[in-house]
């Protein structure tokens, strides 16, 4: 399996970012980390050994990136007003930075599926909401998706439009609306079990739901924890039956 990593200073954080991809060819997944971690999470916990059938056979091509979160949703030192202004600069670092790099590796602009577990999930259903023009889907793993939890009350313009759960609800422009209604990957996934949030993915799913937006919300059983070895097999299953 070939395995790449690559970086560069980034003038939308003003810092070094790291990009790590796996493959060679296939569909571009692009994975958002968990909480506080790092581009090379989901290898050292073994989810990309899980999936190495789908991106050895060239079904998929990975790509896995650095959150900023200590430095944004997660900063309690930090005023919620620049938490939520770093957020509006990552989502400026993968817009302008990330997308044209997968598509120059993938040697075309193919449809970018987002995929996420926990936080990164969050980070997933944010990207593709707020650019449908952009992503193709999600696979959106154990995730909540309303970040007004971490701005503690403080809420404008950078708070609500990363919150999906607020503005989706208020996209009315057919170009929109008519891309998000067009997407066949909208997979939201959860156990029901210790540590996980169900009702956050129903809540999201109900929202589509209004909005006419086809998706899937997929409930797993009330054994199945907030933890790797759910989402080690939560992954490998959409790849292997739903792509």
């Amino acid at each position: 399996m070939q395995r790449i990593i690559d970086g560069w200073h980034s003038p939308s954080l003003n810092k070094h970012m790291d990009i790590v991809s796996y493959g060679h060819y296939g569909f571009p997944l692009l994975l958002f980390p968990t909480a506080a971690a790092d581009f090379l999470e989901y290898e050292r916990f073994n989810l990309i050994d899980s999936i190495y059938p789908f991106i050895d056979s060239g079904k998929v091509k990975v790509f896995s990136i650095n959150s900023i979160n200590q430095e944004s949703w997660l900063n309690r030192d930090m005023h919620p007003m620049y938490r939520a202004l770093r957020q509006a600069q990552y989502n400026q670092y993968i817009e302008d930075e990330v997308i044209p790099y997968i598509w120059n590796s993938c040697q075309g602009r193919l449809g970018i599926i987002t995929c996420g577990a926990s936080l990164g999930a969050f980070h997933c259903a944010n990207q593709l909401f707020r650019r449908p023009d952009i992503f193709d889907g999600m696979i959106a793993m154990s995730g909540g998706y309303d970040i007004k939890m971490y701005s503690y009350g403080y809420y404008d313009d950078n708070v609500y439009f990363n919150n999906p759960v607020d503005y989706i609800p208020n996209i009315q422009d057919d170009y929109n609306l008519g891309l998000l209604r067009s997407k066949q990957h909208i997979h939201i996934v959860t156990g029901q079990g210790d540590y996980e949030n169900p009702d956050a993915s129903r809540r999201l799913a109900d929202i589509l739901s209004a909005k006419g937006i086809p998706h899937e919300l997929d409930l797993w059983g009330y054994d199945v924890r907030h933890d790797w070895p759910t989402w080690r097999q939560m992954l490998p299953h959409y790849l292997d039956s739903r792509f």
